[in-house]
């Protein structure tokens, strides 16, 4: 198996048949072959030694721009050997002698060429003027490019780059510029195109990858001008008129038009089509339409002439032509303007005086206007209108034909306001409606108007708020009200006066409007800080309007803060702050908001104290009396610590109290009663109150349950059978008694409950009502009083409850309030404890 190579020339052929007419001719092409085909050009081709004579092993593949048929062919070296044979007409090459690749002696070597051109265009710039009469499909320009690679590197096709908007195309082979199907160039549309050429190769290898090379020109094409376009009139449409002065020859009016063809345009021709009735001419060159009769024997207003413009060519044919009409109107001569008359005569100035605010739809009756136009028909037809304030005034008619009274209605009454104007001035005019000179006329109004009292005082707002310090004399400015009223003379004058509860302190200037504080007032923010009442401003005749004031005294520190007590004493468990608290009696912050601090205490590391609320407590390292004893030597754990309270005002006040603490231990007492009775430390009344409530609401519910069984009883009609009254042995009465114990020697502090036998052992009874069996019951129906406790011994006494003690001395006005309460409150307490002891005896004697 083996290869020959057989030097030879492929040929392809164009047969053109003859049609008598020059044409263009552009030479036949083959068809690029690619890769593996066996149809193109054989540029690239190679068959086996052992191939059969007889054998199609190729196809020529070419074609011709113009479309005309083709023919192939073969040229072998002069003295070579005929291997092969085309096809004329299909280009079917055949193999006709046997291959040898051993008897070949000749041997030549190709070096295969790489892409590494691109094409280049030949004969630029491209420049093609063209007809826009041209088909569709005609061809424009041909355009050429070479690559002077070989095989498909060397094969050049064409596109246009795309645009939606081109009405042109291009033969990919031969590069062949035609208008695109269907489209047409306009040359009064646009006259110069640019379109971009682009020329690419077949592509192949370079360096070793596939590559395409392409290059781009820009086609300009000029459309040239070809006469399409028929003539067109300008200014349509057109109107002629005929005046009563008009003579024959009078220009009536001119025409013109001119060649839609404006790059190469022809001389134009006017004449009348219809429509003269041999009253008018027209001027062939010019286009002006002449009058040729006398108006006075014209029996027509109206003539409708059909003029025609014609395109002529240079041997005075005519072309094209287009019409179009005139409208010609005989009329009355308008040389007569509009005239306003008076009463007198010819008038263009008009003045009246009147009150402000007229009634609208009023008419000013002391206006006569007469407007009159002498001329006749359209002539003498005009409107008229007011110009000045809109929609002030009216006037009617608006519409005049030759002569009419003209009358001026009030159309809005609210501005006609003599505050906003003295006086008011309008143009009356009148305006020819359907003439060409629109002849007009004018006149001036002039109103003058007189005043009313038709406003009220009006104040600059309707609030005032105005601020006063606390300390300021009497008679001190406070704020000042302003009034206006737009009215002259004593209409506008103002005159102020206050009123209402919050009045009495102030006074005002009945012509100024300054409020001031009356001679003999003090003002004082701790007892009364807002005042408010009302001003008045009325005028002359009674009219008036209100404005509310709001009036602040101002506070100022004049008060330091007092403790309710000089002394103090407090007991304190471990972990529980107390709190101490002063009050300031000025009215506003921050000078009645105050800061407590520890002047001095001893030792001076164990307390702290809470600047906002008063609240002392332990420092927290201190958590059990052991470190107590181990900061100080004294044993009884109590302190006496000064501390300030110090308002924030300016200047600042403050006063100091001294404070004994007594410091102890919590108790390992608990339940809801246990937090309760710590809650109430600071005030043993509440648990007794608390106490004293739930007995009461115990008894209420007894009573009503025992009343609602005797009335069920009372009402059965059933015979009740005899009871057995079985009496028991008498035991050892013994006597529940219910006192009030008092902790740590102190009175009035938190209260327990403590039961007495007969040998005297007292009993100690547990508030905590979650506790089985340590509560005391209220009072309810007759039952059995309750055991003893089983976890109690008599003499024995449970943990004492924590409680914070303190004794207030009286101090002023307060501390005999706060005595009176305690009074009240002991009374009160003293008198359930009776009542209480009293249903318990009753109780027990009820069961001993």
């Amino acid at each position: 198996m083996g290869f020959v190579s057989v030097n030879m020339c492929v040929c392809l052929c164009l047969c053109v048949p003859a049609r008598g007419l020059c044409r263009s001719d552009y030479a036949p092409f083959f068809h690029d072959n690619g890769p593996h085909s066996f149809s193109g050009n054989m540029a690239l081709f190679s068959i086996s030694e052992d191939t059969p004579v007889g054998t199609q092993i190729y196809i020529l593949n070419g074609t011709d721009p113009e479309g005309d048929v083709v023919r192939y062919g073969l040229a072998f070296e002069k003295g070579s050997k005929e291997y092969f044979r085309a096809d004329p007409k299909s280009g079917n090459v055949s193999l006709i002698t046997a291959l040898d690749r051993e008897v070949v002696e000749k041997v030549r070597i190709f070096v295969t060429d790489a892409n590494d051109e691109p094409p280049e265009f030949l004969n630029l710039p491209f420049i093609v003027d063209v007809s826009e009469d041209m088909d569709a499909g005609s061809s424009l320009y041909k355009v050429h490019a070479v690559d002077r690679d070989m095989g498909s590197g060397g094969s050049v096709s064409y596109f246009l780059q795309s645009s939606p908007f081109t009405k042109f195309t291009i033969d990919s082979h031969s590069g062949i510029l035609r208008i695109k199907p269907g489209e047409k160039l306009d040359y009064e549309t646009t006259r110069t195109h640019f379109i971009t050429v682009v020329a690419k190769d077949g592509g192949g290898k370079y360096n070793g990858q596939y590559q395409v090379m392409s290059s781009s020109a820009t086609i300009t094409i000029n459309v040239l001008d070809a006469q399409d376009t028929p003539p067109m009139f300008v200014g349509t449409p057109y109107f002629g008129y005929v005046y009563e002065v008009s003579g024959p020859g009078s220009e009536i009016f001119t025409v013109f038009a001119k060649d839609g063809d404006e790059g190469n345009p022809n001389p134009i021709q006017y004449s009348i089509v219809n429509g003269s009735d041999g009253i008018f001419s027209m001027n062939s060159s010019s286009g002006c339409i002449s009058l040729q009769a006398d108006p006075m024997h014209l029996r027509n207003e109206l003539f409708e002439l059909k003029v025609k413009a014609s395109e002529v060519s240079p041997d005075n044919k005519e072309l094209d032509y287009t019409t179009t009409m005139v409208t010609v109107r005989v009329v009355d001569l308008n040389n007569h303007p509009p005239t306003f008359y008076g009463e007198n005569g010819p008038q263009n100035r008009f003045e009246l005086t009147m009150y402000e605010h007229p009634s609208e739809g009023e008419i000013l009756r002391g206006l006569k206007i007469t407007v009159n136009d002498s001329d006749q028909g359209a002539n003498a037809k005009f409107k008229l209108r007011l110009v000045g304030p809109g929609r002030v005034l009216r006037v009617v008619p608006q519409t005049v034909l030759n002569e009419a009274q003209v009358t001026i209605i009030v159309e809005n009454s609210s501005a006609i306001d003599y505050e906003k104007y003295q006086f008011i001035s309008f143009k009356l005019l009148a305006v020819e409606i359907d003439t060409p000179e629109r002849f007009s006329a004018t006149a001036d109004i002039v109103i003058n108007l007189l005043d009313t009292n038709d406003n009220i005082p009006k104040f600059s707002t309707e609030y005032y708020i105005a601020r006063v310090a606390e300390n300021s004399p009497g008679g001190s400015n406070v704020v000042s009200v302003t009034a206006t009223d737009p009215d002259s003379g004593l209409w506008g004058e103002v005159k102020y006066s206050i009123y209402g509860t919050g009045a009495d302190l102030f006074l005002i200037h009945p012509t100024s409007g300054i409020i001031y504080t009356q001679p003999w007032a003090t003002l004082d923010a701790e007892v009364k800080s807002k005042y408010n009442f009302y001003v008045k401003a009325e005028d002359s005749e009674g009219k008036y309007s209100l404005a509310e004031v709001f009036v602040t005294v101002l506070d100022l520190n004049d008060h330091s803060p007092e403790f309710s007590e000089d002394f103090v004493e407090k007991t304190m468990v471990i972990g529980a702050p107390i709190k101490i608290e002063a009050l300031d009696d000025d009215a506003e912050e921050p000078n009645n908001v105050i800061e407590y601090s520890i002047m001095k205490a001893d030792p001076d590391n164990i307390f702290e104290i809470n600047t906002d609320t008063g609240e002392i407590k332990l420092k927290p390292f201190v958590k059990s009396l052991d470190i107590v004893h181990n900061i100080t030597k004294h044993k009884d754990c109590k302190w006496s610590l000064v501390v300030q309270a110090r308002d924030r005002g300016n200047p600042s006040f403050s006063t100091t109290a001294v404070v004994k603490i007594d410091i102890t231990e919590a108790t390992l007492l608990k339940g809801p009663v246990a937090a309760f009775l710590m809650q109430s430390r600071e005030n043993p009344l509440k648990a007794l109150g608390a106490m004293a409530g739930f007995i009461s609401v115990m008894v209420v519910m007894t009573v009503l349950i025992s009343t609602a069984m005797y009335l069920r009883n009372s009402k059965s009609n059933r015979i009740m059978p005899s009871r057995r009254i079985i009496r028991r042995r008498p035991r050892d009465r013994c006597q529940w008694n219910l006192n009030f114990k008092k902790p740590f020697g102190w009175p009035d502090s938190s209260n327990r409950f403590v039961v007495e036998d007969p040998e005297g052992k007292n009993h100690n009874i547990s508030l905590n009502n979650n506790s089985p069996r340590g509560g005391f019951p209220p009072p309810s129906a007759p039952k059995l009083p309750p055991p003893p406790m089983s976890n109690l011994k008599y003499g024995e006494r449970m943990g004492t409850v924590p409680t914070i003690s303190g004794t207030l001395s009286s101090k002023g006005s307060k501390k005999f309030r706060r005595n009176t309460e305690n009074s009240v409150s002991n009374a009160l307490v003293s008198e359930l404890k009776m009542k209480l002891e009293q249903k318990i005896l009753e109780a027990n004697q009820g069961y001993c």
